[in-house]
């Protein structure tokens, strides 16, 4: 007697994007749906479970990331789709609304128009044996949120909305033991929010998600657009690489260099920990402590695919944050300086609650809040300077701070914090950055 088919799903979380990319086994079958670019994870993944890669499926042209689609696709020989008006200049299958791929052993693919996120965003049912059992859905429905509309400008994002709106109540009338597996989630700026977990069910979002509660088109418009957070400004380089095709993934294995060979026009991105940054940077280096957003930031602050020499500690993984920066596509890393010898002179104060705030209240004490608009409108703080991390470069340092008095940092947590303490020492300030905690922990405590 054949036995029940297996379906297993297999996700990858890519932290400091906040997405998810799957891979989809069944009888012996894979189907990998929006890879980030550095595909060796998931096709070893394939390979560990002796699994054959049939297709490879894009949901959209993403904005937060170059795809590894096209070259999983070349490598294995899988069948790339992507959504039809998606209008990509590299070979690929078109997904119709609708218009079923059929898969082997009892396995189909149903193309879903989902607009909103994107124009042409599409999410896929997965039916087995013609049952539905999942689906991808993207940047379209996400858990106890949606996709933003925003992202493809100001003009268009009033009828992205109102398109979202059609396409969350698509795919929330599935069957409720559907799985919903969206590949933005908590921590991406291409969410609209977040509810901490990364997966669900049909019947789970009925339940939870605020979005289907609203039941008119220009209320959840309204709802949408009414905070929408800052882009990142790497942002706009996504959607055309995307479009035009992306390059295989570069050797994460750099050279290292003597200062004496760092190019003049190459920037210093610093990734050693913020505890050692604090002792000496680099003169005109941009501090970026290496952790699981590094890229994001570093790709934000920087100007895109400018030379870059990353300056790190004896044995840190310097392939680490030369991944991380190829998945926005940054590939322009010359090498990496761990010598420092004498010349590590900008140097900025690191220091924990208690300290910091004793400082504080000091006589001229001035505070700069880096934190972002809706952060700062959920918890103000009475007396700070606000400037927005990245507002930093564009916009500059604020003229109400004085260069000749210390200047106080703080975040959430330290980190946006010692990474603005780079951007002001460049500037000629001094700044004194609060660490291990945030400006939460400033506030003043209501009364017992």
């Amino acid at each position: 007697m054949k036995g029940t088919p297996v379906m297993e799903i297999v996700s990858f979380r890519t932290p400091g994007l906040g997405d998810q990319s799957y891979l989809l086994t069944h009888e012996g079958k894979g189907v990998l749906v929006d890879p980030q670019r550095d595909i060796d994870r998931f096709l070893n993944a394939a390979a560990e479970r002796d699994v054959d890669l049939r297709f490879v499926l894009e949901t959209h042209l993403h904005n937060d990331y170059v795809s590894g689609g096209q070259q999983a696709a070349d490598r294995t020989g899988a069948e790339l789709v992507l959504p039809a008006a998606a209008g990509a200049a590299y070979p690929h299958t078109a997904a119709f609304h609708l218009e079923d791929i059929p898969g082997e052993n009892g396995l189909t693919l149903r193309p879903i128009h989902t607009p909103g996120h994107t124009p042409e965003h599409t999410s896929y049912l997965v039916l087995i044996d013609g049952e539905p059992v999942a689906v991808f859905s993207g940047g379209s429905l996400l858990v106890s949120s949606a996709g933003r509309p925003d992202l493809l400008g100001p003009e268009r994002a009033r009828t992205l909305a109102r398109q979202q709106y059609g396409s969350l109540h698509r795919l929330a009338g599935l069957p409720g033991g559907v799985e919903l597996l969206p590949t933005h989630g908590e921590g991406s700026f291409c969410a609209s929010g977040g509810a901490g977990r990364y997966t669900s069910t049909i019947a789970l979002e009925h339940a939870g998600n605020p979005l289907l509660a609203i039941g008119d088109r220009e209320a959840f418009a309204d709802h949408l657009l009414a905070a929408p957070m800052p882009i990142p400004a790497f942002y706009a380089h996504m959607g055309p690489a995307n479009t035009l095709g992306v390059p295989p993934m570069p050797a994460t294995e750099v050279p290292e260099l003597t200062l004496e060979q760092v190019p003049a026009d190459a920037h210093l991105l610093d990734i050693r920990p913020r505890s050692v940054q604090a002792a000496g940077l680099l003169p005109g280096s941009v501090g970026v402590e290496l952790d699981t957003d590094f890229g994001s930031w570093a790709g934000w602050l920087l100007p895109y695919q400018a030379p870059i020499v990353l300056v790190a500690r004896h044995g840190q993984d310097a392939g680490e944050a030369v991944t991380q920066l190829a998945q926005i596509g940054i590939d322009s890393v010359l090498g990496v300086v761990t010598d420092l010898r004498d010349e590590a002179t900008s140097r900025f104060e690191l220091l924990e609650l208690p300290a910091f705030a004793a400082r504080l209240a000091g006589p001229g004490a001035q505070l700069l809040d880096v934190r972002m608009p809706s952060e700062r409108r959920a918890t103000p703080l009475a007396g700070a300077i606000e400037r927005f991390l990245p507002d930093l470069v564009t916009d500059g340092v604020p003229a109400e701070l004085d260069p000749d008095r210390p200047v106080l940092v703080a975040c959430g947590s330290g980190r946006r914090a010692s990474i603005a303490a780079s951007l002001l020492l460049r500037s000629g300030y001094r700044p004194v950055v609060l660490t291990g905690a945030g400006v939460s922990d400033l506030r003043p405590q209501p009364a017992a």
